[in-house]
C-alpha cells in the first residue's frame, strides 16, 4: 500500500499547526529530528513532537538523525509518535531499541544513509516495522535525489520478499513528481516528500498527485509488470 508522508522540515516552523492541517490527507506527518552532531543541522525535538501530537490527528513519523538514539528514541514513542526511526550508524543496540519502541506502542524503523549497505542488517529485519533508505545525505531538506540509491532499494525489496516480511520500505530525500515513480518501481512503498509538498501552492493537492504517481506504478506491478 502506497503511503505519502510530508516532511515538516520543509514547512513554515512558525506555523506548524497550520502546516500539519494543510496535509491532513497524508498518511503520516514526517518529523525530522536532528541534533547537530550526527548531522550538521539542528531542528525539532520532543517539545515540538508533543505539541504536534495535540495539533493534528495525522500520526507522527519521527526520523531521528541523532547520536545515542538508544537513550533518546524511547522518549519520542512516549511523546505519542506512531513510528520512530533511528539510524543504524548511530545505534549501539538496535534490536533492544526496536523492541523497546514496540513495547511503548510505536512502530520501529531502521534508517540507512546512502552509503550504508542493507545486507549487514538482514538478520535484524524481523525486529522492525519499517526500513528507511535515505536517498540523499541526511541533514538538510531540498537536496537532489541520488539515483545511486535505487539499486539498494531494489536489493532491500528482494531481502524483504526472500524472508516473507511485511516491513514498509520508506525512501526519504529528493522525492518529487519527477522521482517518485523510480522509487516505486525499485520497490519503495512509503514516500517522504518535503519541498515537493510544502513548496507547492496547494500542499494537499501535491500529496494526492504524488500518491497517484506511485499508485500507477504499484498497479502495473500488481498486474504482473516486473519493476525495473
Amino acid at each position: 500500500m502506497v503511503q505519502i508522508n510530508p516532511s515538516i522540515l520543509s514547512a513554515d516552523f512558525a506555523r506548524l499547526a497550520d502546516e500539519a492541517k494543510a496535509v491532513e490527507g497524508a498518511d503520516w506527518l514526517h518529523v525530522d529530528v536532528m541534533d547537530n552532531h550526527f548531522v550538521p543541522n539542528l531542528t525539532l525535538g520532543l517539545p515540538v513532537v508533543e505539541a504536534l501530537r495535540k495539533a493534528t490527528g495525522t500520526p507522527l513519523d519521527c526520523h531521528l538523525m541523532i547520536e545515542d538514539p538508544d537513550r533518546w528514541a524511547p522518549g519520542y514513542a512516549e511523546a505519542g509518535a506512531g513510528s520512530v526511526t533511528f539510524h543504524a550508524e548511530a545505534a549501539t543496540a538496535p534490536v533492544r531499541l526496536a523492541r523497546e519502541l514496540r513495547r511503548l506502542g510505536a512502530r520501529a524503523g531502521l534508517a540507512l544513509r546512502p552509503a550504508t549497505p542493507v545486507e549487514p542488517y538482514e538478520d535484524l529485519l524481523p525486529e522492525l516495522d519499517m526500513l528507511l533508505i535515505m536517498t540523499v545525505e541526511p541533514g538538510f531538506g531540498g537536496q537532489r535525489f541520488l539515483d545511486v540509491t535505487l539499486p539498494k532499494i531494489r536489493r532491500a525489496r528482494r531481502l524483504l520478499e526472500r524472508h516473507g516480511l511485511s516491513l514498509w520500505l520508506q525512501v526519504d530525500g529528493g522525492v518529487s513528481d519527477e522521482t517518485i515513480e523510480r522509487c516505486a518501481e525499485a520497490g519503495a512503498d512509503v514516500f517522504v516528500a518535503g519541498s515537493a509538498v510544502y513548496g507547492a501552492d496547494d500542499p494537499a493537492a501535491a500529496v494526492r498527485r504524488l500518491r497517484e504517481a506511485a499508485e500507477r506504478v504499484a498497479g502495473r506491478a500488481g498486474a504482473g509488470e516486473t519493476p525495473r
